[in-house]
Formats: C-alpha cells, sequence, structure tokens
C-alpha cells in the first residue's frame, strides 16, 4: 500500500462517521448516472450549481419551475369562473366589442343562455373583422373556433404539450358534474415556470403597495420591487446593473432561492424574508439601521 493510501486510510478512520462534501461536478456526474434519486435531490443539485456560479438565480427559478409543474394540476392555477370574461352568443358586435376593448384580452368564451353551454372560442381579431366586413357575418356564432375542454385534474405538463400540439392557447375548465369551473390559458401554465407576465394592459405596480410600513418600524418589501424604487425610498444605493428587483439581489446574496425565515444583512438593511415559494422570494421583512 502507498504512503498516499495508508494516509487516506488514517483520515478516514479519523471521521468514521463523515461524508466528504462532493463538489458540483461529482454531483452531477453521478445524476447522469443514475442519481439524484428523488426531485428533492435534483432541486438541491441544482441549488448548489446556483451557488456555485454556474446558473444565475432566474435560471435556477425556471428550472424548479419546470419541475413543480409536473406535479400541478390545471385546478391549480385556472382563472376562476367568477373570474371569467365570458361572451353571450346573441350579444350585438357594438356591445360585444366595448366588452372586449375594456377586458384588453384577446380570446373569450362564448355562452349560449346558459353560462355552462360553452358554445366556442372567439378571438378579438375574427370580431374586428366581423364588425368592419361589408355583409358580414350577422352574429358571432359564425365567428366561433372550437372550444377545448379539460378536467381540472389534468397535469400541467401534459396541457403544456398540448397546448403546442394543437396551437390552442385556451381551454375551458370543467368540473366533476359537467359545468364550467373556470378557463386556463399557456401564459397561466408559462408562468408557473418563468413567473408573472406582465402586459400592456396589466395595471402597473402601485409602489405604496410594494412598500408598506409597519408600527414596529420595520418594513413589508414585495420582492418585486425594483432596486431603483427601493435605492429611492431608503437612500441606499444597491447596484441595478445585474438585478431588477430587490428579490433578486437578496436571493443572489443568500445564493440561493430562501425560505421564510431565513436573515442576510447588506450595510445598514437586514432583510428576513417573509415568504417564499417553489420558484421565488415573495416577501421581504426590511430593517433599516443608522448609519454607523
Amino acid at each position: 500500500m502507498s504512503e498516499d493510501d495508508s494516509r487516506h486510510e488514517a483520515d478516514s478512520a479519523d471521521r468514521p462517521g463523515d461524508k466528504p462534501r462532493r463538489s458540483w461536478l461529482d454531483r452531477i456526474s453521478s445524476a447522469l448516472s443514475g442519481e439524484p434519486s428523488s426531485r428533492d435531490d435534483l432541486i438541491e443539485l441544482l441549488r448548489d450549481v446556483q451557488s456555485d456560479g454556474l446558473i444565475g438565480p432566474d435560471t435556477l427559478r425556471m428550472m424548479e419551475g419546470a419541475i413543480a409543474v409536473a406535479d400541478m394540476t390545471v385546478g391549480e392555477v385556472m382563472v376562476s369562473r367568477a373570474q371569467m370574461v365570458a361572451l353571450p352568443a346573441d350579444g350585438n358586435f357594438l356591445d360585444l366589442m366595448k366588452q372586449v376593448v375594456e377586458s384588453g384580452h384577446s380570446r373569450f368564451p362564448v355562452h349560449g343562455e346558459d353560462k355552462d353551454e360553452i358554445l366556442g372560442i372567439l378571438l378579438a381579431k375574427d370580431l374586428l373583422r366581423g364588425v368592419v366586413a361589408d355583409n358580414g357575418p350577422g352574429t358571432i356564432r359564425e365567428l366561433l373556433r372550437p372550444a377545448v375542454l379539460i378536467p381540472e385534474s389534468k397535469n400541467l405538463n401534459v396541457l403544456l404539450r398540448e397546448f403546442r400540439q394543437s396551437r390552442n392557447h385556451m381551454a375551458i375548465v370543467i368540473d366533476e358534474y359537467g359545468g364550467v369551473a373556470g378557463l386556463v390559458t399557456i401564459e397561466d401554465v408559462l408562468e408557473q415556470i418563468v413567473g408573472e407576465i406582465d402586459d400592456e394592459h396589466d395595471d402597473a405596480a402601485d409602489e405604496s403597495t410594494l412598500i408598506a410600513a409597519q408600527a414596529d418600524g420595520q418594513y413589508v418589501v414585495d420582492a418585486l420591487t425594483p432596486i431603483s424604487d427601493f435605492n429611492e425610498r431608503f437612500s441606499a444605493d444597491f447596484d441595478d446593473s445585474e438585478y431588477d428587483t430587490i428579490g433578486g439581489l437578496v436571493t443572489a446574496a443568500i445564493g440561493h432561492l430562501p425560505e421564510a425565515g431565513e436573515e442576510l444583512t447588506l450595510g445598514r438593511f437586514s432583510f428576513r424574508v417573509a415568504s417564499a415559494d417553489a420558484r421565488r422570494l415573495l416577501a421581504l421583512h426590511v430593517g433599516v439601521h443608522a448609519d454607523d
């Protein structure tokens, strides 16, 4: 036995219960050869890789979101029936156009006299063509496209694959009694992976709701608060060249996707994670300390 081997055995004997920490490369190699054995192991591996700087926090959140989607169902992300913007099949074109413009959506379920009777999906562009066309259709029934009906229990990863294959962007969700439970769009599914997707019709975030003062002198800060807004509110000078939001900055400083209760001090600010989910940090408790 060589001297090196003898030294290795002696070291191992001194630490009979210890397990040497494997490098990220060793762990990825193990993953490719059959490990990790569970999704928790895989997520732990991805977080280690992010901690080593090989992927960014945003990439980690998307990868974790993609993994989580496999366990989620349509019922968890759908727009409920009470929040749906549905159009009556016998409405006149002008009234329907007003509803379309006010809602800002591009696709609408169309129902008969019974709102559980979904006749099809109307695209805003088809309605516009019908309004301006000479000798156009008499009712919107002639403009409808087939509606896709799915159960609340359908897995999101299966639905995303079906959306891609069929090129549909919306499905009507049916409950166990055959009634309309809500609707789900491809955007609803993608948001579980990449985070909230805002468009020009979404209300801009109100800064007063992003940073809320508390009675104890601390603040509750939404993780999506832009760093520039945080700096302006607290006369801070955090760099926003790499991260846009205070949540992204704190996540990067902690080195992994944080859990509720984790704490961090940056300069004169103490951060404690108030809430977080499997994909991102949601809110922070922030304490502001006097300069030394």
